[in-house]
């Protein structure tokens, strides 16, 4: 577990955070894949949803930023895939977030590469998520 140490906001707070914002924008097929037991893990949580279109994606990870920051005035630690728009990984240190188009996720498949993560499916207004 890498510790921010600048959040007094823990792990499952910002997870929930992440998955607000990607409700927000009507992302699709949200799960939630816990780490924290899975060895070498490099974060806590990975975050996923899909999205059907460039546009889309971006929205969903604008939104992803803005109620991270609106709830914990947290910006990301590192960004990437903003300029394709095909998989946006946004990440905050203990929480990692993706945001695919639908055929890049099938193709990375992350669900399946971390098998051994828990992985909670997360309803279209279900803010909660086992911890």
């Amino acid at each position: 577990m890498r510790i921010n140490k600048n959040s007094e906001f823990t792990a499952e707070q910002i997870r929930d955070f992440v998955v607000r914002g990607m409700q927000e924008k009507k992302g699709q097929d949200i799960v939630v894949m816990d780490l924290r037991k899975v060895k070498n893990a490099i974060c806590d949580y990975f975050v996923l949803c899909s999205g059907n279109s460039d546009t889309q994606i971006d929205a969903i990870s604008t939104s992803i930023e803005e109620e991270v920051y609106k709830a914990s005035k947290q910006d990301p630690w590192h960004r990437e895939g903003k300029l394709n728009r095909e998989w946006i990984l946004l990440d905050y240190v203990d929480v990692v977030a993706h945001v695919f188009k639908k055929d890049r996720r099938s193709f990375y498949d992350l669900e399946q590469l971390w098998g051994d993560a828990e992985i909670s499916l997360i309803a279209d207004n279900d803010l909660a998520v086992a911890s």
